[in-house]
């Protein structure tokens, strides 16, 4: 099946799906905060990058939503239409006592998504795609210039990094259809040819990091 064959199943998935997560909390952040820090990044379609983060022991909870664009509460049609800004993205609700932002980081540019490509992942082109690391702090900024400079060192990647790194401004959770969307379509031809190797990439990469029972 080529690429563009699997953007159409995609959107044909996303028409037929029902109009719902896969689990209670799923679309919303937790509802206790306390010990909690929050991370947000743009690795482009967002349904992979929710699954690679969810899996990731120490973190509570995943958010699939858009960041990084002018629209007060954009749809996923907006978003589509490239004229609101936002990325599509995932706010990460973790405990940094199990969990460093460092180590989201390093999951984030080795095994969530692939951080030189410009304005596209795979088969889905767009800004709306783009990889972008929104920090909320002096410190966020700093670790993750860093990173990226130490990455693009080691020659990990035949091409530079191209991640914009940019202030945190306003997060918008998408609509609850896409809430878990991996875990909800298995059989989806998008997710079976596209997202699937993309979590089987990371949780090879960082094996002794994830939850119990989501090894391969």
């Amino acid at each position: 099946m080529n690429l563009a064959a699997l953007v159409l199943l995609a959107a044909a998935n996303l028409a037929a799906s029902a109009q719902t997560p896969t689990r209670p909390t799923a679309g919303a952040a937790p509802k206790n905060l306390s010990g909690l820090a929050v991370a947000t990044f743009g690795g482009g379609c967002f349904w992979s990058c929710e699954e690679t983060f969810e899996e990731l022991r120490g973190v509570r909870e995943v958010v699939a939503g858009y960041a990084g664009g002018t629209v007060k509460n954009p749809t996923y049609e907006q978003i589509g239409g490239e004229k609101t800004g936002h990325a599509e993205s995932v706010q990460v609700y973790y405990d940094p006592r199990q969990v460093s932002y460092q180590t989201l980081l390093e999951v984030f540019f080795l095994g969530a998504h692939d951080p030189t490509q410009l304005n596209y992942q795979g088969p889905d082109t767009g800004p709306q795609y783009r990889s972008v690391a929104f920090y909320r702090s002096a410190q966020e900024k700093q670790l993750l210039e860093t990173t990226i400079q130490r990455i693009n060192a080691t020659r990990h990647y035949a091409a530079p990094i191209v991640t914009q790194v940019t202030a945190f401004t306003q997060f918008w959770p998408a609509e609850a259809y896409h809430q878990g969307y991996m875990r909800l379509h298995p059989e989806s031809g998008y997710i079976q040819h596209v997202s699937q190797p993309k979590v089987d990439k990371f949780r090879r990469a960082f094996a002794d990091q994830l939850k119990p029972g989501k090894a391969l």
